[in-house]
């Protein structure tokens, strides 16, 4: 293999503060590289660096080592130098290109438009349209032949196994689903490097599993490189060759995936034991809930069909289940986003009981203003500091001096050290990372003190370190705020020694409610039926 990408002592500050120190990396041709690190390592600069995305390094450089055509702009990897162009049979010729030199803004974008990337969080998907009008938007874009563009898009369907869902409207899919034909996209541009930003963060286990093993595959087939940064242990083992530890801005271990990883995990915490506590009254109480939406391609969806429980107060309450099972939809209607479309759903805000299916300042309108919803497609004000984004940019007016006090209990509790705390108070999102805007989201549902929390998908973004922080948190928030918690999440990791009860759903129905350790064996042997039939 031959070297592709060369990084020489990169680095990066943000108002004083260094996200990068001194990188020196080399990418081979065809590699890839899986980057592990904690929420806030740098991971998502330092990748943004070398794809040429926002601003330029504060020093250092990154230069590709390519194969140029200069008769029609074709660019490739350095091993075909001297071969024929595959697009106008022109000559190839090595280059090295520094692409953050401002006299090479030209390269720059020659060298850009052969990688792809898929972004943390965002499906940058056209929500109206098809799936596979998508995927033929995506060759459009590259120029691909018009009389061969169906057929095309059709096999790049076929490659992340969604032929079944082609003729779908893009925003009716699951997560996963979504995914996918991101993937499609970015695989249309053919590009000879695919950079991929946390791809599998909010994604159930089996689903994540998929993806990984569609990038593996893509990789291999294609001849394609690829860097995929991750805080999941197994992403980084299960599709890397070589694999880079960062932390605070610098690379501590590369290696071999399996070691680095192994030295990594060795900083996990063991969670403090927290006092118990006894449940109260029940606070939300839930009667054969039904929410159905009418899709033109799909008829009527059951999104949740006749569920039916009971949370009591103080209780961390979790809802699990595959992507597209309902779990999403059944939070914002305890949440009172959405009405369902019958059944019958209360919350108790003090001795009463408050009917969510009835809109009204006395009725839905008064219990709202008691619980908090953090949503699995959160935002952050991006024009304000992370003070503002926990006090006056939502509506509450503290005095500066109490403002920052409170900014830093909360931001405690949502998995931040005191130091690091008031260290974010002056940034803005755009100078956070993706798991640290998360958790700045959890606190700015956390600071306006609910009866009630739903976090829909929390620790998507979080590594295995800060995960165990925050479920320290929130345990620490019920014993002291007597909050309850409604936790939609498909990490079974994270909610196995957090929540006292689970809800696994279905198919829009709750097949299985009981005490945690209870739901997941039940889980665990029906997993292994579907895997071992003859077993049962």
């Amino acid at each position: 293999m031959r070297p592709l990408i060369t990084i020489e002592n990169l680095c990066m500050d943000f108002n004083g503060t260094q996200a990068l120190k001194k990188i020196n990396l080399e990418v081979m041709e065809g590699e890839v590289i899986g980057i592990i690190g904690r929420s806030g390592a740098g991971k998502t600069v330092l990748m943004h660096l070398i794809r040429g995305v926002d601003q330029a390094p504060t020093s250092g450089r990154v230069v590709y080592h390519v194969a140029l055509c200069n008769a029609c702009e074709w660019v490739d990897v350095p091993s075909r130098a001297g071969e024929r162009c595959p697009k106008c049979n022109g000559t190839l010729e090595a280059a090295d290109v520094d692409l953050w030199n401002e006299a090479n803004e030209n390269l720059k974008r020659r060298v850009m438009r052969r990688t792809a990337i898929m972004f943390q969080r965002t499906f940058a998907l056209y929500g109206n349209d098809r799936v596979i009008e998508n995927v033929l938007k995506a060759l459009d874009d590259v120029n691909y032949p018009p009389e061969r563009s169906i057929n095309r898009a059709a096999d790049l369907l076929d490659e992340v196994r969604l032929s079944h869902r082609m003729m779908h409207i893009a925003r009716d899919l699951s997560g996963g689903e979504k995914q996918r034909v991101v993937l499609a996209r970015q695989l249309a541009k053919e590009p000879f490097f695919l950079f991929a930003d946390e791809p599998t963060g909010t994604l159930d286990p089996d689903t994540a599993t998929l993806v990984h093993t569609m990038l593996k595959s893509a990789s291999r087939t294609k001849d394609m490189g690829m860097m995929i940064t991750s805080h999941f242990p197994s992403v980084i083992t299960d599709v890397a060759d070589r694999a880079i530890l960062l932390s605070d801005g610098e690379i501590v271990k590369e290696g071999i995936p399996s070691e680095v990883v192994g030295h990594f995990m060795k900083s996990m915490a063991n969670m403090e034991q927290i006092e118990k506590v006894s449940a109260g009254k029940d606070i939300i109480i839930a009667r054969d809930v039904v929410k159905r939406y009418l899709s033109v391609d799909r008829g009527v969806i059951k999104a949740v069909n006749g569920v039916s429980f009971a949370i009591p107060e103080r209780e961390i309450f979790g809802i699990i289940g595959k992507s597209g099972a309902g779990k999403t939809t059944l939070s914002r209607i305890i949440a009172g986003i959405i009405e369902p479309t019958s059944g019958e759903l209360n919350v108790r805000i003090g001795d009463d009981l408050v009917d969510m299916t009835k809109p009204g300042i006395e009725e839905r309108g008064r219990a709202k203003g008691y619980i908090g919803l953090l949503h699995q497609e959160y935002d952050l004000y991006p024009h304000r500091t992370v003070l503002d984004n926990l006090t006056d940019a939502i509506g509450l007016e503290f005095p500066k001096e109490l403002a920052i006090r409170k900014a830093i209990i909360t931001l405690r509790m949502a998995g931040f050290t005191e130091e690091k705390s008031r260290e974010l108070l002056s940034r803005y999102p755009s100078q956070l990372s993706e798991g640290e805007r998360h958790r700045v989201a959890l606190a700015q549902v956390l600071i306006r003190e609910p009866r009630i929390v739903i976090l829909d998908e929390p620790s998507g973004t979080m590594d295995p370190i800060t995960k165990v922080d925050v479920k320290q948190s929130i345990l620490t928030s019920r014993h002291e705020m007597d909050e309850t918690f409604v936790v939609v999440s498909h990490d079974m990791d994270f909610v196995k020694d957090l929540c006292d009860r689970l809800a696994l759903m279905r198919g829009g129905k709750i097949v299985h409610i009981g005490p945690t350790s209870e739901v997941l064996a039940s889980l665990e042997e029906d997993e292994k039926k579907v895997m071992h039939p003859s077993a049962s």
